[in-house]
């Protein structure tokens, strides 16, 4: 289990990005502190009720699930969230932004199991899916609707089914 980062730097930096965005604030505050319970190692009848107070809330009231132990750089950023869908095992870097309906998961095949890492500064667009294996690159743009089955490089733009990563422009324009 990967030890648990600080809450309160994770917190101001989640707020910062999250500053006009009240739904998102409420979010990833009570994913935080979740996190962080969960992290601790205390005993279950100190985390339980914190765990299922947290679900209530962000799950069955607000529709977003974000299960507490995904890992999250700070900066994290929900517009929207109903229906989000994360799998326990995700990573999202920094400065990540994730809209809603989008789904970040596996492919449910055992060898092909393991759920996708996000870089840091990873835009996720409305309705988009991600899912399988992969790594998602460093400022990777995910265009909403975009189903994604396969690593994408830092910078690309992503759109369209099945997911197709769009030529970068030179300098030109071109």
């Amino acid at each position: 289990m990967m030890r648990s980062s600080p809450l309160l730097p994770l917190l101001r930096a989640d707020w910062a990005a999250n500053k006009a965005n009240p739904k998102g604030l409420v979010v990833t505050t009570a994913f935080r502190i979740a996190h962080h319970v969960r992290g601790t190692g205390r005993p279950p009848v100190w985390s339980l009720p914190i765990i299922v107070l947290y679900r209530l809330l962000v799950d069955w009231i607000l529709g977003i699930e974000i299960p507490p132990s995904v890992q999250a750089g700070p900066g994290l950023c929900i517009w929207h969230g109903t229906g989000l869908v994360l799998h326990k095992d995700v990573q999202l870097g920094c400065n990540v932004t994730l809209r809603h309906v989008v789904t970040i998961g596996t492919l449910g095949e055992e060898e092909l199991s393991a759920a996708p890492v996000l870089g840091d500064s990873v835009s996720v667009g409305a309705g988009a899916i991600i899912l399988g294996p992969y790594q998602i690159g460093d400022a990777a743009i995910i265009g909403a609707g975009a189903v994604v089955v396969t690593d994408v490089p830092a910078g690309a733009t992503v759109v369209g089914n099945p997911g197709r990563i769009l030529p970068n422009k030179d300098a030109s324009g071109q």
